[in-house]
């Protein structure tokens, strides 16, 4: 099962309740049958603690990490072979049609390896390599990446070559600089060199599953070397649809930026043939919870087709009274030639979790080929 994911506070609020009453069961199950003597009461107790409503997602699966590894054996390879046996008997007990998120919620396992087999090279990169197809293994090989950098990386770069996606991804996902929930490896985001041979031997890989890996090890390196990311860009394109698509996602970051290299390398040329009109927002007032609504009108005024690739920017105020932008697409696509095309869009300013809005002027602006047109601001009230 390949599942990915993409991490916001609102999917960890959902996703830490996964450790409800049926993960429990099913995973309690498995122990009972693994571990003589396992006394089930006794580990619930020790998972519900007091500040249990309190935890997070991460929290609450590395307690849980912790409490399992009680029952575990003391003998680190025997521990391995337990855990081993119990994933087969949740694989044996139709574990995916009983647990939502299987990869995710169980990372408790590959986290309590990280934490108890990091003296244990072999044996804790052998586990990995086997489980990781049933849990995602990239958060917790980071600390071997860490300390035994020349050794882990000769290991990943075998793992190319593995039969098995799950273990091509993890060579891949598991070296990214920047990997969202994981510690930052800051001697790639220093120097990525390291990573590259994984990369180039994974660009064409069969599953996209894994290509998806790789451009998003290329997108962390664009942000803290982003010539890096381009040269490949410039090395890769057009020697196969998967290297065109990988380096396309790669770049995403850039392509924000209005990197003009890459821009260009995209096809995206200077957008002086480009004319809008009538830009306007529906109000100038937005009420927190509602929309933006802006709309104009895009005038292609070359003779020819023309690639156009069509951004907007928020800049969004912030407490100490600046802005920060961020950039939305809107489309990426030819425009025929002296054509007008009228175009409208709402941005939404409802109120999350995981957002938090200052009352105050913003910023609406349109972006051509990474060049910023027109602008016009707003004022944002509760």
């Amino acid at each position: 099962m390949s599942v990915h994911y993409h991490y916001t506070t609102t999917m960890a609020d959902l996703f830490k309740n996964l450790y409800n009453k049926q993960f429990f069961n099913v995973f309690t199950e498995a122990i009972e049958i693994v571990i003589d003597g396992f006394d089930k009461q006794q580990f619930l107790d020790k998972i519900y603690v007091e500040d249990w409503e309190d935890m997070e997602l991460k929290q609450r699966m590395h307690h849980i990490s912790m409490i399992f590894a009680t029952s575990l054996s003391s003998d680190f390879n025997e521990s391995i072979e337990q855990i081993h046996e119990i994933i087969e008997v949740l694989k044996n007990n139709d574990v995916d049609n009983r647990v939502k998120y299987r990869d995710l919620v169980f990372i408790l396992i590959p986290n309590y390896i990280e934490h108890y087999g990091l003296n244990d090279f072999e044996t804790s990169i052998n586990a990995f390599k086997k489980i990781t197809s049933f849990s995602t293994c990239e958060l917790a090989i980071r600390p071997f990446i860490i300390k035994y950098e020349d050794q882990m990386m000769k290991v990943l770069l075998k793992w190319t070559q593995d039969s098995n996606e799950h273990v091509r991804r993890l060579a891949s996902e598991g070296c990214r600089p920047r990997l969202p929930w994981g510690m930052a490896l800051r001697a790639f985001k220093s120097d990525p060199s390291p990573i590259l041979p994984i990369l180039e031997a994974l660009k064409n890989d069969s599953s996209a599953y894994v290509r998806k890996s790789v451009a998003n090890n290329l997108n962390d390196i664009s942000k803290d070397n982003p010539q890096v990311t381009i040269d490949i860009a410039k090395k890769w394109k057009g020697q196969s649809a998967e290297t065109d698509w990988i380096i396309k996602h790669a770049c995403r970051t850039l392509l924000k930026a209005g990197n003009q290299e890459i821009l260009t390398l995209f096809g995206y040329g200077s957008p002086n043939y480009v004319e809008v009109r009538n830009f306007q927002l529906a109000s100038d007032v937005i009420r927190a919870g509602d929309h933006l609504e802006f709309s104009f009108d895009l005038k292609n005024n070359s003779d020819q087709d023309k690639l156009i690739r069509l951004e907007y920017a928020i800049y969004f105020l912030k407490k100490n009274g600046s802005h920060t932008k961020k950039v939305f697409k809107l489309s990426e696509k030819n425009f025929a030639p002296n054509s007008t095309t009228s175009i409208t869009r709402r941005q939404s300013f409802k109120v999350i979790s995981s957002r938090k809005f200052h009352m105050g002027e913003h910023i609406v602006s349109l972006i051509i080929n990474g060049i910023e047109f027109e602008e016009s601001s707003f004022d944002l009230r509760d």
